[in-house]
């Protein structure tokens, strides 16, 4: 659950900060000219990415346990939801990277 909040703040500075940078550049296979002209829908993107990470983050560290356990589904399931739309809409790499890490640690919850 940690390794998917980490990666979703990770999309978060890839998506508000570093979209049109090298770095960005080559995690999204993008081209200067299409970061430009993409840069706020990729900023709007990465914020939506740090809201799931804060979600994830809440559950972890919630102290009622049975709460917490809603919450960390909650938000694992809205992360294989966004995961799987990526995939179907963008590339077929997103459900590799952002449903799977989902998806395990989802059963991993059910499992503890």
């Amino acid at each position: 659950m940690a390794l998917v909040a980490a990666l979703h703040a990770y999309f978060l500075i890839l998506e508000m900060f570093l979209w049109d940078k090298p770095q960005g550049l080559k995690v999204f296979r993008n081209t200067s000219e299409k970061a430009a002209i993409t840069k706020v829908m990729a900023a709007n993107q990465g914020l939506y990415n740090g809201f799931l990470a804060a979600g994830l983050i809440w559950g972890l560290l919630h102290g009622n346990p049975a709460f917490a356990f809603q919450i960390k589904a909650f938000f694992l399931l809205c992360v294989i939801v966004a995961g799987a739309y990526g995939a179907a809409t963008v590339s077929t790499r997103i459900l590799l990277v952002q449903a799977l890490p989902a998806a395990i640690a989802l059963v991993a919850l059910f499992l503890a």
